[in-house]
């Protein structure tokens, strides 16, 4: 195996975890407590393997108590705030409620740079120009800069180099005047790359398709705050012509993986801690994040919800993304079945631009999508049905419904599948 930077850099996180963690369970009231922390802290030198041995916390931990499960309760969390030294910022609720977080003043911007260093495409733009303009187009429930509920001004959604589009969290009831608006905002902004929720983009690249709009500017898309579809992918680099790349992390823990030119999934080693527990037959199993840089608020063994599969390549270790757990089906002989591995079979379906796929009852499923265009034919759609059939070891036929309307979950962002809670 070649002593490459990167496994090098793997080789010493060991010690970085070993730097942070221990004094994460002394000071912290969330974990200081615990039974299980005083015998770890026992041990000569704290290594991975005791890491295994701590409990995992969830966003239930972390709202139970807050601020004090992680200040203490000496410590004044508005004087903080009047020092400017931490940010209140909150999770997007998508799983579950919202859950409050104390994040370091500039911290975001400073782990989100050290994530786009590790593509060389994004690195070498941002070498190049630290300053370059972006457009941000999400739900803007999940940015704490703007409010969907407040109407704000092009000046208000302008910080620094971002510019922010969106004001609505349902990007399949935009009308003409909406669309026009932020094609017109980007255009003019004459952004270098585009930071999108995958839907919300999809639908502005179809925008822009249907008017012959081009952004010269662009060198690449980053996607992130959900799932990124190959329906998506396909309309984004069709419309855009240039890379597209999935940028994968939570408010909370910072973002932990970028996409690579190859496809794979490049862990920041700097920023977190990654396990993988409970992996399947297919070595998939749930991400659990330790987190390394936020001294405020260090997350120990935080189930994250999320589904990876972890590659030890000869050079470097990779991941390839699988989804949310919860969104996860079954198949009828229990084996479950990823949204990435549902995805996968519209790999080769053009003419679908978003979806999705709802568990019924037992064996009935339901696909619902919004074409691309005119939409697959109905030999295409029927090859799409039989690949899922055959994945999820179906009885009976999937229904496929078209429609112009997908609606998001309360937080603005959406989800690819719907299983049964029983299939869950």
């Amino acid at each position: 195996m070649l002593a490459t930077p990167e496994l090098m850099l793997e080789t010493a996180q060991p010690h970085r975890l070993a730097a942070v963690v221990p004094t994460s369970l002394r000071k912290v009231p969330l974990y200081k407590d615990q039974p299980a922390i005083a015998p770890v802290l026992a041990e000569a030198e704290f290594t991975p393997s005791h890491l295994q041995r701590l409990p995992f916390i969830t966003k239930h931990d972390i709202r139970r108590d807050f601020p004090n499960n992680f200040l203490g309760p000496n410590h004044d969390l508005e004087a903080l705030l009047d020092q400017e030294l931490v940010e209140l910022e909150h999770t997007a609720g998508t799983s579950e409620e919202r859950t409050p977080l104390l994040l370091p003043r500039g911290w975001w911007a400073e782990q989100e740079l050290r994530a786009l260093s590790l593509n060389p495409t994004t690195a070498r733009l941002l070498d190049c120009e630290p300053g370059a303009r972006r457009v941000t187009l999400s739900s803007p429930v999940c940015s704490g800069d703007i409010c969907f509920t407040g109407v704000p001004s092009r000046q208000e959604r302008t910080i620094g180099k971002t510019l922010f589009l969106s004001l609505s969290r349902f990007p399949f009831l935009w009308g003409a005047a909406d669309l026009e608006r932020i094609a017109a905002e980007t255009i003019e902004w004459q952004p270098r790359f585009l930071d999108l929720d995958p839907v919300y983009g999809a639908v502005f690249a179809r925008y822009c398709e249907t008017r012959g709009l081009r952004l010269p500017s662009l060198e690449f898309i980053l996607c992130s705050y959900e799932f990124v579809s190959v329906c998506h992918r396909r309309a984004l680099e069709r419309v855009f012509g240039v890379p597209v790349f999935d940028l994968y992390g939570s408010t909370e823990t910072g973002h932990l993986l970028i996409e690579t030119e190859q496809g794979q999934f490049r862990p920041s080693l700097e920023t977190a801690f990654l396990e993988v527990i409970e992996p399947d037959a297919g070595g998939i199993g749930e991400l659990v994040v330790t987190t390394l840089t936020n001294p405020f608020m260090p997350l120990v063994r935080y189930r994250i919800g999320d589904l990876v599969e972890k590659l030890e390549l000869p050079y470097a270790t990779r991941y390839v993304l699988h989804g949310r757990a919860r969104d996860a089906f079954r198949a009828a002989n229990g084996r479950r079945i990823t949204t990435r591995q549902i995805d996968q079979c519209f790999a080769h379906t053009p003419g679908i631009l978003h979806y999705q796929l709802v568990q019924k009852a037992g064996a009935e499923f339901v696909l619902r999508y919004v074409p691309d265009g005119p939409g697959p034919g109905s030999d295409e759609l029927a090859g799409l049905g039989n690949q899922l059939e055959a994945l999820l070891e179906l009885s009976a036929p999937v229904r496929c419904e078209k429609t112009d309307l997908l609606m998001p979950e309360s937080s603005g962002k959406f989800r690819l599948g719907y299983p049964m809670p029983s299939a869950s």
